[in-house]
């Protein structure tokens, strides 16, 4: 088994990160998918949540760095409320490159171009990418995981979740890990704590959405410390 790798940032926290050996692999599973760029987990070894989103856009493939952008801010913000910041959490996805589909846009002059735009992953982008999670998850033994949105939902408890009617509630549950051996996803025997919530960019293209999201992060609040 591979050993992660144990770092300690600048407020002197352990800091968790997956072993080379496991991003480059994880690459080589995903190779020849419309992805780009490679995104790593970003945490403390011991956080007080873990945050599981969709997969890294065009933001953080730039900046190499799990939500930025304006999702990033939301989320930064959605933190706040809950007396948290970024370095208290530690934050991934299902997915670690960036998917996209190639699309046109018109420029301010007229001219039409093409460009990649962000899309959701794929089954098979997320089962290249799954032993990935399932290490994060096993070696860091979250208390409490945040899902962000059905992306992430789906991935650790099944196709049927739908974030619109699970969001807010705290569920304990075991959770789906690959098994590379059978091909196929399995339950794990440990029960794990899922709290789902929305996607921080949803409420960009869907308004209404972040008086539900507030009120789940005001849920979550009261709930931390409460889990063990």
């Amino acid at each position: 088994m591979l050993g992660f790798l144990t770092l300690i940032n600048s407020r002197g926290d352990f800091v968790y990160k997956i072993p080379e050996e496991l991003a480059a692999l994880g690459k080589e599973r995903i190779d020849g998918y419309p992805v780009e760029g490679f995104v790593w987990g970003s945490g403390p070894e011991n956080p007080a949540i873990m945050l599981v989103g969709e997969a890294p856009g065009e933001n953080e493939i730039e900046t190499g760095i799990p939500f930025t952008g304006r999702a990033g801010k939301e989320l930064m913000a959605s933190l706040e409320s809950v007396g948290l910041v970024r370095e208290d959490v530690y934050i991934t996805s299902a997915v670690r490159s960036r998917p996209y589909k190639w699309g046109t846009k018109k420029k301010r002059n007229g001219e039409v171009i093409e460009r990649k735009y962000n899309r959701a992953p794929t089954k098979k982008e997320i089962i290249a990418h799954a032993p990935i999670l399932d290490t994060e998850i096993r070696d860091i033994h979250p208390p409490l995981i945040v899902t962000l949105g059905n992306v992430g939902l789906q991935r650790l408890i099944g196709p049927k979740a739908k974030v619109t009617e699970l969001h807010g509630l705290l569920i304990e549950t075991p959770i789906l890990y690959w098994d590379d051996v059978n091909n196929c996803f399995k339950e794990t025997d440990e029960v794990y704590h899922i709290f789902p919530t929305f996607h921080p960019a949803s409420v960009f293209y869907n308004p209404p959405v972040r008086e539900l999201k507030d009120e789940d992060w005001r849920r979550l609040k009261e709930l931390l410390g409460k889990v063990e």
